[in-house]
């Protein structure tokens, strides 16, 4: 059975970072399950990709969800890419009033329940990503607090 204390929320982001350190990263922080938020799993970055990084994360004892549904829509990316902050948080709050993302949503706060989880996504600063409003809906579902890792730089 588990309790309470056994639930904790972090969220993190690769950008800046290498798999190694991402990884310790996550083995420091004692990371169960790692949620990959990302609308496309795939990276030019090697060992962030969705298929290399749920095997390396594995070998680590780190199991990998992937809530394609829960990532940022298309246009809300290319907001962020040309810098404009306040548009993509007005894309994504939209996003997230969808029925599919509020399925995901109800996903979410269930892997959430007695694990160490993280929430993954690209930007290395959560200010600037979409996945501290996932984390903020999780904190006042379950009455979490959430520590953003940043993996060391390289």
């Amino acid at each position: 059975m588990t309790s309470r204390a056994d639930t904790a929320l972090f969220t993190i982001g690769y950008e800046q970072s290498t798999p190694s350190a991402f990884q310790a990263a996550l083995d420091e922080a004692k990371v169960g399950l790692l949620v990959d938020v990302r609308a496309v799993a795939a990276s030019r970055r090697p060992g962030f990709s969705k298929t290399a990084l749920a095997a390396g994360i594995a070998e680590h004892g780190v199991a990998y969800v992937h809530l394609r549904a829960l990532g940022t829509p298309k246009e809300g990316r290319l907001a962020a890419r040309s810098g404009d902050h306040d548009a993509l948080m007005r894309i994504y709050d939209a996003h997230l009033a969808t029925d599919p993302v509020k399925a995901a949503l109800e996903e979410l706060a269930e892997l959430a329940q007695g694990r160490r989880i993280c929430l993954m996504c690209f930007e290395r600063h959560v200010e600037g990503c979409h996945r501290l409003r996932l984390a903020e809906f999780l904190c006042e579902r379950l009455d979490l607090g959430v520590t953003h890792l940043q993996p060391a730089p390289f």
